[in-house]
């Protein structure tokens, strides 16, 4: 499966077989939600949320995949990601982009 943020794949004719999206809702365990409050009176990377929201990003990634596989996709293009907070220390991440088959190989 190709995975591409442009509309395009050089060489290829598409046909678009539509939408595909994959979500997904994460959060840290209340013991890391401290520890990362407490990182915030002196500044610097929130580890534990950047991991936080790596996994996440993979998780909704692997779902939209399924859903492409699902329609017979070789491909997704012009992939976007976008997130929104829940509540403190919870993210909700999607994935989504268009599922295409080539015409030409």
């Amino acid at each position: 499966m190709i995975l591409v943020n442009t509309d395009y794949i050089s060489g290829k004719e598409l046909e678009m077989l539509g939408l595909v999206k994959g979500s997904t809702i994460q959060s840290k365990h209340v013991g890391k939600d401290i520890t990362q409050s407490f990182k915030t009176l002196v500044g610097g990377e929130l580890t534990a949320y950047n991991e936080m929201m790596n996994e996440a990003r993979a998780i909704a990634t692997k779902r939209m995949v399924a859903e492409a596989e699902a329609l017979g996709a070789d491909a997704i293009v012009n992939i976007r990601y976008a997130s929104s907070a829940i509540m403190q220390g919870a993210a909700e991440v999607i994935s989504y982009g268009t599922a295409v088959k080539f015409t030409t190989q």
